[in-house]
């Protein structure tokens, strides 16, 4: 076991071995979601001939145990001790600190690695030159992340959820993949800027540390394309068909792996469900019910007619990044 100590907020990792690279592919997660971790960092290492990164599953307060059958990815286990740094900060129901813990990765990492490309558990990854996304230049930023879906048609469109009382209205970006430089991060102070504004506005935050990030950077970070966020609702999965994404994220509260009602791609269960029989046989298995949406039901009718009347607005969005590595400053 290799320990590294973080100066900053008394945050502490301990890791199962040293770091092999100068950058790494993050995920945040406890047990529950570690199958899904692991489904996408198994794509990612299936995609990626000679990484240039090393791929870490983090965890907090529970520790997480990867299947002897999976050693071969190489997957650094990481327990990010932050103590009380998050105390005083908004939680929802149910939830734990842990929700914020990839607010101090950067932190943790200090000294390990110089760009940290963090993502969201409930992924499914498709392509990607993931060597050429951490070349890209985010400076003088220390995020580069995709714009959240609300704003991809409407880019002035401000969510409910996402605006905080007293905070002029901004770019918003969605926290799900992020590309950090680990050095401005932390000389940005971002950490402790974070936490500062997220104990002082508690009870006006409506989300975690996707409110926090985007009321404290107010425009102040980098944009990527959407091909690394594809954030998949009703009013874009069709797109995704034609615009091929490397990252799919499924936000909200469905997912592919409990669909009774059908409403995904079928391929995205069956690739959960192969690799849960394979890997996890234990675990909850993949959910669907064997359902499919009907092309005559009045949910694809209403989807069909979502994607007709923002079709023009979606292809000016996609058009400002000829590339995907296209990044905006």
């Amino acid at each position: 076991m290799s320990t590294a100590p973080a100066e900053s907020f008394h945050v502490r990792l301990t890791a199962s071995r040293p770091a092999r690279h100068k950058r790494a592919i993050v995920f945040c997660c406890d047990q529950n979601y570690l199958v899904f971790a692991a489904h996408a960092a198994a794509q990612i290492a299936s995609l990626v001939e000679k990484p240039e990164f090393d791929i870490c599953i983090c965890y907090g307060h529970q520790a997480v145990v990867l299947p002897d059958s999976l050693a071969g990815l190489g997957i650094r286990l990481c327990h990010v001790d932050v103590g009380d740094v998050f105390e005083g900060l908004r939680l929802d129901k149910g939830k734990t600190h842990d929700v914020y813990l990839r607010i101090a990765l950067p932190t943790a990492f200090a000294g390990e690695y110089d760009k940290i490309l963090y993502l969201d558990s409930d992924i499914f990854v498709q392509g990607g030159d993931f060597n050429a996304l951490f070349d890209i230049d985010v400076a003088p930023h220390c995020i580069a992340s995709v714009r959240d879906n609300v704003q991809w048609r409407t880019p002035k469109r401000q969510n409910k959820r996402n605006t905080i009382k007293g905070i002029p209205p901004s770019a918003y970006f969605n926290a799900g993949v992020m590309l950090m430089d680990v050095q401005a991060y932390t000389e940005q102070e971002l950490m402790r800027r974070c936490v500062e504004f997220g104990r002082a506005r508690r009870r006006d935050l409506k989300r975690h540390d996707q409110n926090l990030y985007n009321a404290v950077l107010q425009n102040d970070w980098a944009e990527i394309s959407p091909v690394w966020n594809w954030q998949y609702s009703w009013s874009t999965r069709l797109f995704a068909v034609f615009a091929y994404p490397n990252i799919i994220h499924f936000i909200g509260p469905a997912k592919p792996w409990k669909d009774e009602s059908g409403q995904f791609e079928p391929r995205f269960a069956d690739s959960f469900d192969r690799f849960i029989r394979t890997h996890f046989s234990g675990s909850r298995q993949v959910e669907t019910g064997g359902r499919r949406l009907a092309p005559d039901s009045m949910k694809m009718t209403k989807m069909l007619i979502k994607h007709l009347i923002t079709a023009r607005k979606i292809a000016h969005y996609l058009a400002r990044f000829p590339n995907e590595l296209t990044v905006h400053r």
